[in-house]
């Protein structure tokens, strides 16, 4: 099973994963928590893209290993990759590698994903249109 984390905190989730509203981390960490216990469940996939001064500091990593302690699971780290207009950027290469440390330093796998297909933007968490959204509401009334 895999989980896109990516926050360590439900303020920051909930901007960056949306349906963390619905589901709030409290209560995705019980449900992985219980997930192990389960027939023929292995460790879990946690997802987490690295945004230079978001979600990167040291003290994020220290956040993340407390978060999942006791879980069994591993950690993909993986690089940001923007697009145009994006409100974020990619964390260092120093700044990923220090983060995967602490994870590595606390026990879990913290493999760093490589990057492929961001000239076509088609990058693993790259896949997004560059047109401009128009909702319904905003159609109906210049109509």
């Amino acid at each position: 099973m895999a989980i896109s984390l990516h926050a360590t905190n439900d303020k920051l989730r909930n901007d960056i994963v949306p349906i963390n509203k619905k589901f709030p981390l409290k209560e995705l960490i019980k449900a992985c928590r219980e997930y192990p216990r389960s027939k023929n469940s292995k460790r879990i996939t946690f997802e987490y893209v690295m945004l230079k001064g978001v979600n990167d500091t040291a003290q994020d990593a220290r956040k993340l290993v407390k978060l999942i302690s006791g879980i069994p699971a591993k950690i993909n780290l993986i690089p940001f990759n923007p697009w145009p207009n994006s409100p974020y950027e990619c964390s260092s290469k120093e700044d990923i590698k220090k983060f995967s440390d602490i994870i590595k330093n606390a026990g879990y796998a913290s493999p760093v994903r490589k990057t492929r297909g961001q000239d076509i933007m088609a990058a693993c968490g790259q896949l997004k249109s560059s047109s401009i959204k128009i909702r319904k509401s905003e159609l109906r009334a210049n109509g």
